[in-house]
């Protein structure tokens, strides 16, 4: 799948492939002409995603190619073993989690999972948890503290579940409680964004000592096609709601309202999985590192301190 700004260098690429076959004779001017493209389409590649727009980069985030939850567990660990269900009503699909070793130490990872086709997407509800979906990561949250064991949370969702029966059986209160238990575990908590993270439904599994994002991801209090239409009345104004929005890792780096943001390979994170699966191990390992240095109680601190400084202004 291409998308709008990528098809002048998918154009450049058809051309160079037509070129290579050409210089299968190895003429000299053709194999120069080669270098020359190849050149042209890396420096284009460059200057197209370090300039992206808000809402480009909202399109990036929802690449049907790009990698989900799972696709990052089972790279970076050995021997994930997912847990299932919250105990209470069922197990949510759209809420994956269980524990897993990197590099010889165990973790609990925890996870909003999308799905890759329609049934996938029906059974994943589209990544959009339910009550028990929040209920069930904090059981698994509450299972790392008791074993002692240092929690990831992936966040890639469009919000939580809205439907009826998610507010009847107590969606807000459920993510309501996992702020307020998050803020109190005594472990490690890393927090990172991988593609979407929009409004409490993002937020429900994002209370952490650190919070990342990838650097094409996007975190926001509400999507930019639904901001449009609360403020136009319309989806065409999505693109100028997603600038207004301040949605990128640049921007929540910016404003302090995130810790740090990963780098993707050029072109986005599904064009090289394994490398961006080998950028968040190495990140994980090294933050996980420094917090496991601190003193549980300090550590609860500045997790609380952390987030009740934003929004702050001092005049």
């Amino acid at each position: 799948m291409l998308l709008d700004f990528e098809k002048p260098i998918a154009e450049l690429e058809g051309k160079l492939e037509d070129m290579k076959h050409l210089a299968s004779d190895s003429d000299k001017e053709v194999q120069a002409a080669v270098k020359a493209l190849e050149r042209k389409i890396l420096d284009l590649k460059k200057e197209t995603f370090e300039n992206l727009t808000g809402w480009q980069r909202v399109q990036l985030s929802r690449h049907p190619d790009r990698p989900y939850t799972l696709d990052y567990i089972y790279e970076i660990t050995t021997d994930f073993i997912e847990l299932h269900g919250d105990r209470t009503v069922s197990d949510d699909k759209a809420m994956v989690g269980g524990f897993g070793t990197i590099d010889g130490q165990t973790f609990m990872l925890i996870g909003q999972q999308k799905g890759r086709n329609t049934k996938q997407r029906q059974m994943r509800n589209f990544g959009m948890a339910n009550p028990e979906g929040y209920r069930k990561a904090l059981r698994l949250m509450r299972i790392a503290e008791k074993f002692n064991k240092p929690i990831i949370t992936f966040i890639d969702t469009p919000g939580a579940f809205p439907g009826l029966e998610a507010e009847e059986r107590g969606q807000g209160e459920a993510i309501a409680r996992n702020l307020k238990e998050m803020f109190q575990l005594k472990v490690p908590i890393i927090c990172i964004v991988i593609g979407e993270g929009a409004s409490g439904g993002a937020l429900g599994i994002a209370i952490g000592d650190r919070v990342l994002m990838l650097q094409n991801s996007w975190y926001s209090v509400i999507s930019p096609e639904n901001c449009s239409t609360i403020l136009w009345r319309s989806w065409d104004y999505k693109e100028q709601a997603a600038e207004l929005l301040k949605l990128t890792a640049k921007d929540m780096a910016s404003l302090s309202l995130i810790d740090g943001v990963i780098n993707e390979p050029l072109g986005g994170a599904h064009t090289d999985v394994k490398w961006m699966a080998a950028e968040i191990k190495k990140t994980i390992l090294s933050v996980t590192k420094e917090l496991q240095a601190l003193d549980p109680h300090e550590r609860i601190s500045q997790r609380i301190d952390k987030f009740c400084s934003m929004g702050v202004v001092k005049e």
